[in-house]
């Protein structure tokens, strides 16, 4: 067993009991690990409190780790960078649930993957700070999939269509899983930017459901097991 300080990001949060949580981390320096907190939900004094275990807080933890794919124990939390506007902003929360949800699922290795970690805290910090978000979720997610080993090969975005299945461009445009016209010309929209360009595209609330149901399909395609989070209805109720 090791005693590991380390940044992390809370990806879940499951009550156990009455007063205890399984909380699942992504942490910086051991790739993702779940921990027992016994106690937490009456505890009114201590290191460790409930508030802490949000879906994305960003924390310093102190943990032991026991390698053997077991609950890990943790001693010691702090948030790391507190959000100022996130609580307070009940479209924030619904992007942080939507994208928690999807975290989840689909970041599963205990390895480091520092790339990965400040990708998502660096995306965590502009939402707080920025108020035009309302496509953050997309872009947030297409450009997941670069860490993810399937970000889409833009060599030929002249092509016609777009296959979801190659994740390329192409010609032959015959394919069920190909974006032509309008769907492709929305999706070409956010490649290649990052957030702060976020505020110069811009879509209506139909053209956003539909780029996400894209998004979400290309996931599908290329990340075995990939379901559709069960906060898409509600993300897409809160932008309606």
């Amino acid at each position: 067993m090791a005693i590991i300080s380390t940044k992390a990001i809370v990806f879940s949060s499951i009550k156990y009991g009455d007063t205890s949580l399984i909380v699942k981390c992504f942490t910086l320096e051991e790739g993702v690990k779940t921990y027992m907190i016994k106690g937490v939900l009456k505890a009114k004094k201590g290191k460790l409190k409930a508030a802490y275990f949000q879906p994305l807080t960003q924390l310093q933890l102190t943990a032991s780790h026991n390698n053997k794919g077991n609950l890990n124990s943790l001693r010691e939390a702090s948030v790391s960078i507190p959000y100022e506007s996130i609580p307070l902003d009940i479209i924030k929360q619904s992007i942080v649930l939507f994208l928690s949800e999807i975290l989840s699922s689909i970041i599963q290795e205990e390895e480091k993957n520092e790339g990965l970690y400040n990708y998502i805290e660096t995306a965590l910090i502009w939402l707080d700070t920025h108020d035009a978000i309302s496509n953050f979720h997309l872009l947030f997610l297409l450009n997941l999939s670069k860490y993810l080993g399937f970000y889409p090969d833009t060599s030929n975005s002249d092509a016609s269509a777009f296959s979801l299945l190659e994740g390329s461009f192409t010609n032959s445009n015959y394919e069920k899983l190909t974006l032509i016209n309008t769907d492709l010309t929305l999706f070409k929209k956010l490649l290649g930017i990052n957030f702060d360009a976020i505020h110069t595209i811009s879509f209506n609330k139909k053209e956003r459901q539909t780029l996400l149901r894209i998004i979400i399909q290309y996931f599908e395609l290329h990340l075995e097991g990939f379901k559709k989070p069960k906060s898409l209805d509600v993300l897409e109720t809160v932008f309606s």
